[in-house]
């Protein structure tokens, strides 16, 4: 098994067993039902790489321009945040439905209602974790969600080109830089913030080049070492909250 394979064994391995898990209805404390309305506040530990969530929420189900990548996946319990991350997410689509009313966005994995280890992530332990797939025009320019199927590891193993294209998909850079603000000013309006963003440093020009570029090259934070996967299809945002610190 040579490098490539080995390290999408290691990312499907994980996935595919919790949702298999899911799809068998197989109990585990980590799908909780909980909802974004919940009256319970959550409260993080630790640091994203090390650190666990209580009363965790779901990210909603769908929106008027948005969806989760999978079904399945929600089933499974992998898309959990702290409470105010959720109303962070959930302001910026609203926000964006004003903006770019025909734009479609697809959310990623978040993590587990009580946090901790999150296969094959890296981070993802604390409830401010979410991965936000790029959004795509289709070869006639209209704004289409991003195909996120399981035969490409639900959209994780897309492989964009250089000019941000993929199988006649073309990444709109203005609509994720739309995102990234929005993003950013809804969090400064929960009294948080946006406290990394990883993205393909190669499509970082094209961000800058939007109407929104100049402010997130002055605002946000982004990943300047190369990441240990792409992230060419997706934008991983860690939030800026207070959490309690991990006791061993």
């Amino acid at each position: 098994m040579n490098a490539q394979n080995r390290l999408l064994w290691h990312w499907w391995m994980p996935l595919a067993m919790g949702l298999l898990c899911a799809a068998s209805a197989c109990a585990t404390d980590n799908t909780t039902d909980n909802t974004t309305d919940s009256a319970t506040p959550s409260q993080c530990f630790g640091s994203v790489s090390h650190g666990r969530l209580q009363d965790g929420v779901k990210l909603p189900k769908s929106g008027a321009n948005f969806s989760p990548y999978s079904s399945l996946a929600v089933t499974a319990g992998r898309t959990y945040v702290h409470s105010k991350v959720a109303a962070i997410v959930q302001a910026s689509y609203a926000a964006l439905a004003q903006s770019r009313p025909h734009t479609r966005y697809v959310y990623g994995e978040s993590g587990w209602a009580s946090g901790g280890r999150f296969k094959p992530h890296r981070t993802h332990q604390n409830g401010l974790s979410v991965d936000f797939f790029v959004p795509v025009k289709d070869a006639q320019g209209r704004s289409v969600p991003l195909p996120t199927e399981a035969s490409t590891r639900f959209g994780y193993d897309l492989e964009f080109d250089h000019a941000g294209q993929w199988n006649g998909h073309t990444i709109d850079f203005e609509a994720l830089a739309e995102h990234l603000y929005q993003l950013d000013v809804a969090a400064k309006a929960a009294g948080a913030g946006l406290a990394l963003v990883i993205f393909d440093r190669a499509y970082l020009p094209r961000l800058w080049a939007t109407p929104r570029g100049a402010y997130l090259k002055k605002h946000l934070r982004f990943m300047k070492s190369q990441p240990w996967v792409r992230h060419d299809e997706h934008v991983h945002v860690d939030f800026a909250l207070r959490c309690r610190a991990l006791k061993p």
